[in-house]
Parts: C-alpha cells; sequence; structure tokens
C-alpha cells in the first residue's frame, strides 16, 4: 500500500542452450520501478526505463544479455509531477542504431528519434495532440504509421508520416474513431470505425494508391428493432473557464421537453479514461441505454484528471484526488440544473472503482445536491491503495498527510444525506474489501445508515452472469430512490 515497502524487482535472461539465468544488475536502490523492457535489434542487450519511487525520473539504461552488466544510460526524463513510461522502444526495421521513443516531455505524448547513444536526432511529432500508438512501417523505412487525437480528442485516426520530409498525410478522413492495422509493406490498411451515429464499418485502404478504400463489412444497427433514446455529445466550459469539458446526454426515449425527468450520472473521472468519445452510441454501454428508456436523463463528463487531452489536462489533480474532478463535475451538474426538463430534486450517481471514489465523494461533499447513489468497489482511503498508482498522483502518506486527510472520505461520513448503496466484491484484490469494510463501519459508528450489498465470489468487477444481477440491483436501487 501507499508508502509501504515496495516489490523487489529482478529481471532475469535465461539462456534456452545453457539452461542457465543471469540476472541483470539493476543496482540499487531497490525501490524502483523497471518498466517497458525492450530486447535491442541485435537481441544482445536489454533496454530498460528505470523509475525511481517517487516517480519523477527516468533513466533509460542499457544492460548486457550475456553478463547482465550495466552498459550505460542512454538519457533521463524528469518531472516536478511525475513521468509516466508507457511505451518501450521500437527500432527502425532497417537500422539497428536507431529508434523511435515516446515521450510526453513537452505535455502531450510525441514521437522521438534517437541513435542507441542515446542522442536524440531530431523530435518526429509535436502539437497539443496526443499520439496513442505507433502502428508500423514501411517496408523502406521512408514512412511510419501510427494513430492520434490530432483532429479532436473525441476522435482517433490514423496517419502517414514520411520520415525524409516529416510530412504528415491523414490516411482516415471519416469522423469517428479507428482501430487500425497496417501490412508490413506499408501499402495497405484495414481500418475498423464508427461513431456516435454509424456502427463498425471495416475498410481495406490501399495507400500507395492514393489512399483508395472498398468496403468489407457495413454493419447494420444492432438496436434497430429498439426504441433507443437520442445520444448528444457536446462540451461545456470548466467552472473557472480554464478548459472545455466533453459531455455525453442520453434522452429518455419518448423525450418530452416540457416534462421533468431523473437523472442519474455516470462517473469515473480518473487517469488513463476517457467515457465520452465519438464512438458508436458515444461510447456508452448498453446498461446505460437502458437506464433512459426507464425514463432516466443519463449524464457522463469528463473531468480534468481523465485522458487523452495531455498531461496538463490530467496532472491537476497531483496530491489532491477528487477536488479539480469534483469542481468539473459539479460544473455539470449546474449545466443539468439550468435545462428545463431536468427534475434538479431527482439527481442520482452511480460509478465504479475512481467511479465509486467519485460517486461516494460526490455524495459526501455536495450533501444537498443528490438524492440517491451506487459506488462499486470505491476507493475509500487512498492510503489502502496500490503504491504504485497511488504514489503517481498521491505522492505517499507520509510527504503529503494533508492531501490524504482531503481526500480520505472516512472524514466525511457525517455529512451524508441521501441514499447510498455500496457494492463490493469480496475477493477485489484491485480496490480491496478493506476500503468498503471501513467506510461502513465509520458510518455505523457515527450513526450514519448507509445500504451495503457484497457480491463474495466476484474480484474488482461483477462478470458473467451475475452482471444482470448487478444491474437489477442499481435499477432497484434508483427505481425506489430517485
Amino acid at each position: 500500500m501507499a508508502g509501504s515497502k515496495s516489490h523487489h524487482v529482478t529481471v532475469g535472461i535465461y539462456d534456452l542452450s545453457s539452461k542457465k539465468i543471469i540476472y541483470l544488475k539493476t543496482g540499487e536502490p531497490k525501490e524502483q520501478y523497471l518498466t517497458n523492457l525492450t530486447w535491442s535489434s541485435d537481441g544482445e542487450d536489454i533496454f530498460i526505463a528505470v523509475l525511481n519511487r517517487d516517480q519523477n525520473k527516468m533513466l533509460l539504461n542499457k544492460y548486457n544479455v550475456v553478463t547482465g552488466n550495466f552498459v550505460n544510460t542512454l538519457f533521463q526524463e524528469m518531472n516536478d509531477k511525475y513521468v509516466e513510461p508507457l511505451h518501450g522502444l521500437t527500432f527502425l526495421p532497417k537500422s539497428k542504431d536507431k529508434f523511435i521513443w515516446q515521450s510526453q516531455r513537452t505535455g502531450f505524448n510525441h514521437l522521438y528519434e534517437y541513435n542507441e547513444k542515446g542522442i536524440l536526432l531530431r523530435p518526429l511529432t509535436s502539437g497539443n495532440w496526443e499520439v496513442e500508438e505507433l502502428l508500423g512501417f514501411d517496408a523502406t523505412d521512408r514512412f511510419l504509421y501510427f494513430r492520434a487525437t490530432k483532429e479532436s480528442a473525441l476522435e482517433s485516426r490514423a496517419y502517414r508520416l514520411d520520415l525524409k520530409t516529416l510530412d504528415l498525410q491523414l490516411l482516415t478522413t471519416d469522423v469517428g474513431f479507428h482501430n487500425v492495422q497496417v501490412s508490413s509493406s506499408g501499402r495497405y490498411m484495414l481500418d475498423n470505425f464508427s461513431n456516435s451515429t454509424t456502427p463498425l464499418v471495416t475498410q481495406l485502404k490501399f495507400i500507395t494508391n492514393n489512399n483508395k478504400s472498398k468496403k468489407l463489412l457495413q454493419t447494420d444497427n444492432p438496436l434497430k428493432a429498439y426504441n433507443m433514446g437520442a445520444v448528444s455529445i457536446f462540451s461545456i466550459a470548466s467552472k473557472d473557464k480554464k478548459v472545455d469539458l466533453f459531455c455525453r446526454m442520453i434522452k429518455p426515449i419518448d423525450f418530452d421537453s416540457t416534462k421533468k425527468y431523473p437523472v442519474m450520472v455516470y462517473v469515473y473521472g480518473g487517469p488513463h479514461v476517457q467515457l465520452v468519445q465519438n464512438k458508436w452510441l458515444g461510447n456508452a454501454d448498453l446498461f446505460l441505454h437502458y437506464m433512459a428508456t426507464k425514463g432516466y436523463v443519463i449524464f457522463t463528463l469528463d473531468n480534468r484528471g481523465s485522458d487523452r487531452r495531455g498531461q496538463n489536462f490530467e496532472n491537476q489533480t497531483f496530491r489532491n484526488l477528487g477536488v479539480i474532478e469534483m469542481e468539473d463535475q459539479m460544473a455539470g451538474i449546474e449545466f443539468l440544473k439550468q435545462q428545463s426538463f431536468v427534475d434538479s430534486t431527482r439527481l442520482g450517481c452511480f460509478g465504479w472503482s475512481f467511479g465509486g471514489f467519485m460517486t461516494t465523494s460526490m455524495m459526501l461533499k455536495n450533501p444537498a445536491v443528490f438524492k440517491a447513489a451506487v459506488a462499486g468497489g470505491p476507493v475509500i482511503d487512498w492510503k489502502f491503495y496500490e503504491v504504485m498508482y497511488t504514489e503517481r498522483y498521491m505522492d505517499t502518506p507520509e510527504n503529503n498527510p494533508e492531501g490524504f486527510k482531503n481526500t480520505s472520505l472516512l472524514n466525511y461520513v457525517t455529512n451524508l444525506k441521501g441514499k447510498l448503496l455500496i457494492i463490493q466484491g469480496l475477493l477485489d484484490d484491485t480496490v480491496l474489501p478493506q476500503h468498503s469494510a471501513t467506510f461502513v463501519n465509520e458510518c455505523v459508528a457515527k450513526g450514519v445508515l448507509v445500504d451495503y450489498f457484497p457480491y463474495p465470489n466476484h474480484a474488482h468487477n461483477v462478470r458473467g452472469k451475475d452482471r444482470i444481477h448487478l444491474y437489477k440491483k442499481i435499477e432497484d436501487y434508483f427505481k425506489r430512490n430517485l
């Protein structure tokens, strides 16, 4: 858990012929992270992005496979908040000493060309957008392919970069979210895309033939037999007017603007997740659409701290999880209250994991706003959460006592006014049952009434056939209390 001893990791190389193991001499301190292991192009060395325990300094180190010896540090990256290396080296296929490194050093994830001595040859991409995935190269090493958010942070498109001129070509012109594969020759691309109104479309693109395409599959609307609520994607300004926040709304079926409807806010709000995307159905799962058929307005907002909008958008939550996120979520609530069709006396909230933390926070820190909420697998106190994740975003309890105090929901139990259901998988090894058990115990000690439902045979989420039971439980709770 945060602040306690971490795992001490070693890297072993097993020789298939000698049946011996050589351990890399990754050195001291043992309280470090060995990430993004990459073999060299000739197989004689291994590169490791070594991250210190504070996660604010990364060394890209090289080790010899035969001896296990440290060879050298190619370069380092530092940040006053945190460094988070997520990708190993990608060597150019026809070059043994040139590789592509992905880094957020400018605030957005971009591509950089290095040689094996650690010398930066040139940045390959730049701008206020994120490279999401490096897809590969053509057969000549002339072109590099990747997916990025360049057109919109609500979308994902594919691009081709000319490594001689650095000219950038958009390959996927259809508005929406594209998942693509590029052939090893770089001549063809298989493109699967959708947007909020278009189910899956699969195309074969002939990149070297003026990017012509052949449609392989046009998926029929699988929900055309159902009466579905209208989906809209839009943005609102944050309270401080510094950023626009992406929102998604699903209106009830047979929507009547003269009526008043209850609202279920679905929230996550944490790092590495973006709920609002220009995908089929606005990236909302079918349970949310089902609840809209039951007469609820379904609303989701991606606050600061969420994914795909750059490092500054994410790390504004540093050392104070739940603060700026809450401010942004409440901007969404103020927007809802301004809508003539929203019954502001019947606002509810539902979220899981970080979303469970956010849901519980919203109930406790805004006690007059929400009438009912369901929090699944909620983080209650960050000092109970695992080392790497927690310390990246919160530092340690020893070094950030005020931050941990302010984010511990145990300190706000007596604020609970509405109806709150905590759902917990008793086999949860991600958000340990200790979180919710401690919260319930504090409610008992303070005389606060709270509802609790365990799933004895499930881990961090409820999967398989029992998920139907989970959805029925959530629906029933909102039906009775909202």
